[in-house]
């Protein structure tokens, strides 16, 4: 009898993780294709819900990465001026935007800046993240514990790395910039 309720216990545990663990996945759909992401609840919390609930809303759907700078990262998550689809786009102003949410309140951890990393994007003040975030094309240490690290690529960086970078004098501005053409949980 006990081996039968230990054999449950394990099933049980086994099914909840792998739903727990499916959960805090999302797929980010670039033009040359698919890019699998883990999101780190554990460690920044309030950034992955926000994350979450914009992504699954649409809201991240045709907005363009703004900022792309060659060996460092690629911006992008304003959804409201760098939609590309939507009536308030405005590329020059793409990147000064956010959602209609309040800013969120830094969750600083001890996850490297690696490539892969997903890291909200922000002001001079900590806590004005919002919706904008950037993925690291390589390591970035000088960021550590100054950005929220809150995702990480598991597949599909070679898609990132397609990612049409920006004027290197003009701050890694992006004419005629790549989109997100959709990014929602798996």
């Amino acid at each position: 009898m006990n081996k039968i309720i230990l054999k449950i216990f394990i099933y049980f545990f086994l099914i909840t993780n792998q739903s727990i663990a499916q959960e805090n996945i999302m797929i980010l759909k670039l033009k040359d294709g698919d890019v699998k992401i883990e999101l780190f609840k554990d460690v920044a919390p309030n950034h992955v819900k926000r994350i979450k609930d914009l992504a699954n809303s649409g809201k991240y759907d045709n907005v363009v990465f703004h900022r792309v700078i060659d060996g460092f990262m690629a911006q992008t998550g304003d959804v409201k001026f760098g939609n590309s689809e939507s009536s308030e786009f405005d590329l020059r102003r793409a990147g000064m935007g956010g959602s209609d949410l309040p800013d969120l309140k830094q969750e600083f951890n001890n996850v490297p800046h690696d490539r892969g990393t997903l890291s909200m994007a922000r002001s001079s003040d900590p806590d004005s993240a919002n919706s904008q975030f950037f993925i690291c094309f390589k390591a970035a240490p000088f960021l550590d514990r100054q950005y929220t690290v809150f995702g990480k690529v598991l597949e599909g960086m070679e898609f990132v790395d397609k990612i049409k970078r920006g004027d290197e004098n003009n701050n890694g501005s992006v004419s005629d910039p790549d989109k997100i053409i959709s990014f929602k949980s798996q």
